[in-house]
């Protein structure tokens, strides 16, 4: 039983959610998951991405930016 003030999170994000997320449009977060720069589940027919993942995702870019 949830309370009335309980929010629930998404457990698993679509591509259009985290272009939303991360400023980008939806054909650049599918480029990232197709060279595997964004990892992804397939679910059916539709992938999903875990918000870990972004947040992988992140420290990569920033990691791959400050080593530069």
């Amino acid at each position: 039983m949830t309370s009335p003030d309980r929010v629930l999170a998404p457990r698993w994000l679509s591509p259009a959610q985290v272009a939303v997320l991360l400023g980008y449009g939806l054909s650049k977060v599918k480029m990232k998951i197709a060279t595997g720069e964004l990892r992804s589940v397939k679910d059916g027919k539709y992938r999903r991405i875990l918000p870990e993942w972004v947040d992988e995702y992140i420290r990569e870019q920033i990691e791959r930016q400050e080593a530069a």
